[in-house]
């Protein structure tokens, strides 16, 4: 199993998702963040306002090894616009899941 994370800019969220769903993904878990990456945030009002934490989406998805690959494709795609601040993407291997509502615990 792979753990799926990933940062996006909120507004291409919607795109995501509908993306992910339309592909028959639809388990996820979202956080909104602050954070910065290479753009190291933005200044405003001509140089009188910096900020420097710019709001962004946490996506958390976790998906067998055989579709991690094409999971980070939608993701990539739906969320691109070729600005920097555009994201990242981080695929971390899973141990093994555990279903709360099960009644023994199976490792997948």
């Amino acid at each position: 199993m792979k753990m799926i994370i990933a940062y996006i800019r909120p507004e291409r969220f919607d795109r995501v998702k509908e993306a992910l769903v339309e592909k028959g993904f639809f388990a996820l878990s979202v956080t909104e963040i602050r954070g910065r990456g290479a753009q190291k945030g933005i200044t405003l009002r001509g140089g009188k306002v910096s900020i420097d934490l710019l709001p962004k989406l946490k996506l958390e998805i976790g998906v067998e090894d055989t579709f991690a690959e094409s999971v980070v494709h939608i993701i990539r795609e739906a969320a691109w616009t070729g600005k920097v601040g555009d994201g990242r993407i981080f695929v971390l291997p899973v141990d093994f899941s555990v279903r709360v509502r099960d009644e023994h615990i199976t490792t997948t």
